[in-house]
């Protein structure tokens, strides 16, 4: 089971999906409105037959989606196949499927789906591309949901760690079938398991082993998972606590009880040996240089990550600059407060240390942090007509992490709402420490991942239902999607944001600032051999921020390489796009409609936002999507 936060952010779809697009680029690259061309119908009836089987092998992002009813109910009842075969066949499908998109000549094509096509083949050519690297889990699905990585189980991947939170805040239970699908899922649960297993023995026999410290994170994990009573655990609680909401008489609760007794803390227990098993052979060395044909992997995962050709000497010298430019701005914000002794790290590290900027690390000062993200997400949205026309309606609500799942968890991240608008978007923020979170860091951290970031991108997508299922299912391209929420940041300051909150500002371009030296940390882990403690050391000097907290994150960056990268270079590339927007237009230049043109292409790789923009400024500024 291998869906993840992206995967869940990529299922913010629209309502009614069609198989036909409605929006087209303006300018050379399309034209003022959609209009389908001879060639159009037989190639979307092509992206119906590719949304099937995507939805059939990942029955976790049709639920995601809503898509689980109706002829693909049955798929309520599954979790996908976690199998070495399955990922075999997986990299077949994307080659067969490259041939048949080839069929396809762009000359019979209109605008949009030309767009529609380039999207997917980018996303197919990364799937089969994957192909040398027959370990971990590198697939189709794993690079759309953000998750590709050497390990298949590790302190963030696997479904000890992802299924309660799935189970729990996606599928729903309306009625007695529901419930029966939730059981069948715990059931299918023991079984993915055991394919995990069994895909770590046949990894380990290649020589790859994660490192000592992610094992023993891992580890620790589930034994603490293992250790809660099967009558206790959120798989069975949330069963019980649904079916009660619904109103539905059986003993549904008991027998998720009696699933985990004897099915799935059996397998668990299984993985958790066989991951002790391999503590001998664990070393402490970080990077993926180390796996088989490691250089030419990390190379496909920047790939993947960036939708670039970016080399990793290129994004770390991209990172050592954009570190040093911030740096200096950061200075003289540090400066004008009469903070001047020490590096920008010390000084933010004892700014983040003061009793001022800290929540209590209690329940109670957890709530009181709660409740001031809510209040910026409250006072942004007044301010959003300074930078789009979009008028959205992006409810969100704020939840802390689980606890069971925090310790491997990221610290912030957003789930889309549900389709049929049932379910805001949760933006999730981890608790475990209310000193990893001094509050001039929150509102960055705020912007990025609801308005007008993450939710904001996703809300186009649940309340227009603009773009067709093939567009929403491969969606997951994380330059894109984390560059655009990097911008989001951005645009909270230039909107006014932090006019009266010096301090805050300064949070904002910390942000920033980390996102550049994740560059530095992520290519130099890698490609340059850094152990993890210079990783975690050059981190906490460059940010300021705590050793707990970059500890996390550089665990993080070697479960899943290269994904870190996507944020900086994403928003690198809107940035240039954005000045490229502003000279080709001059005075017919409008900050909100090129806004609204990012949002409104969707998710995409760079090369076809950068058409886009081309196409917005041959038009004279008009977005005609």
């Amino acid at each position: 089971m291998t869906i993840d936060r992206r995967q869940l952010l990529a299922a913010g779809a629209a309502a009614g999906l069609a198989a036909t697009s409605e929006f087209a680029f303006a300018g050379p690259v399309a034209a003022a409105a959609a209009k389908s061309a001879p060639g159009d119908a037989a190639l979307n009836a092509w992206f119906d037959t590719v949304s099937d089987h995507i939805l059939t092998v990942s029955p976790e992002q049709a639920t995601s989606l809503g898509l689980d009813k109706g002829k693909r109910a049955g798929l309520k009842f599954k979790l996908g196949d976690a199998s070495m075969a399955h990922i075999t066949e997986d990299r077949a499908w994307c080659r067969a499927q490259l041939a048949k998109l080839a069929s396809f000549p762009d000359a019979g094509l209109s605008p949009a789906a030309r767009i529609n096509k380039a999207v997917v083949k980018y996303a197919l050519e990364v799937g089969r591309d994957a192909a040398p690297f027959d370990y971990g889990e590198n697939t189709l699905s794993s690079s759309q949901g953000e998750s590709a990585g050497p390990y298949v189980v590790s302190q963030q991947s696997g479904a000890y760690s992802g299924a309660a939170e799935f189970m729990d805040s996606q599928h729903s239970v309306k009625t007695k079938a529901d419930a029966e699908a939730y059981l069948s899922r715990v059931h299918e649960m023991a079984r993915v398991l055991r394919q995990e297993t069994e895909r770590v023995k046949k990894d380990a026999g290649l020589g790859v082993v994660p490192p000592d410290f992610i094992l023993s994170n891992t580890i620790g994990q589930q034994e603490g998972l293992l250790a809660i009573p099967a009558a206790e655990a959120r798989l069975a609680t949330a069963l019980g606590r649904k079916a009660k909401e619904a109103h539905l008489q059986g003993n549904y609760e008991s027998r998720a009880v009696s699933l985990l007794e004897k099915e799935v803390y059996p397998a668990l227990r299984d993985q958790l040996a066989t991951l002790k098993s391999l503590q001998p052979k664990a070393g402490h060395d970080a990077g993926v240089w180390r796996l088989p044909d490691g250089d030419a992997y990390y190379r496909w995962l920047l790939r993947e990550s960036t939708t670039t050709n970016l080399s990793p000497d290129e994004v770390h010298n991209m990172g050592l600059e954009q570190n040093k430019a911030i740096e200096a701005r950061m200075d003289g914000l540090l400066r004008a407060q009469g903070l001047t002794s020490g590096s920008v790290g010390d000084r933010m590290t004892a700014l983040g240390k003061d009793p001022k900027y800290l929540f209590p690390n209690t329940d109670a000062g957890r709530e009181q942090l709660i409740a001031y993200l809510n209040g910026l997400i409250a006072n942004v949205r007044p301010k959003l007509s300074k930078a789009f026309t979009l008028q959205l309606k992006a409810p969100v609500v704020v939840k802390r992490v689980p606890v069971d799942i925090q310790d491997g968890a990221g610290q912030g991240y957003m789930n889309t709402g549900s389709l049929d608008g049932s379910r805001p978007s949760t933006y999730y923020i981890n608790l475990k420490s209310t000193e990893n979170w001094p509050k001039f860091s929150l509102p960055s951290l705020t912007y990025h991942e609801t308005i007008p970031g993450h939710t904001w991108q996703g809300a186009y997508l649940t309340e227009t239902g603009k773009l067709p299922l093939i567009r929403i299912l491969l969606s997951g391209f994380n330059a894109y999607v984390e560059g655009y929420a990097l911008y989001a940041e951005q645009l909270g300051d230039e909107i006014g944001m932090y006019d009266d909150d010096w301090a805050g500002r300064l949070g904002y371009l910390q942000a920033q600032k980390f996102r550049a030296v994740r560059l530095v940390v992520d290519t130099g882990l890698h490609a340059k051999r850094w152990s993890r403690e210079q990783a975690v050391q050059w981190a906490m000097e460059n940010t300021g921020r705590t050793r707990e907290s970059m500890t996390s994150e550089i665990d993080r960056y070697c479960g899943t390489p290269g994904q870190a990268c996507g944020y900086k270079v994403g928003h690198t590339e809107i940035n240039r796009l954005r000045d490229r927007a502003k000279a080709g237009l001059g005075s017919k230049y409008d900050l909100r409609l090129f806004d609204d043109l990012v949002v409104k292409v969707g998710a995409v790789p760079l090369t076809v936002l950068g058409d886009a923009v081309d196409g917005y400024i041959s038009s004279g500024g008009k977005v005609n999507l």
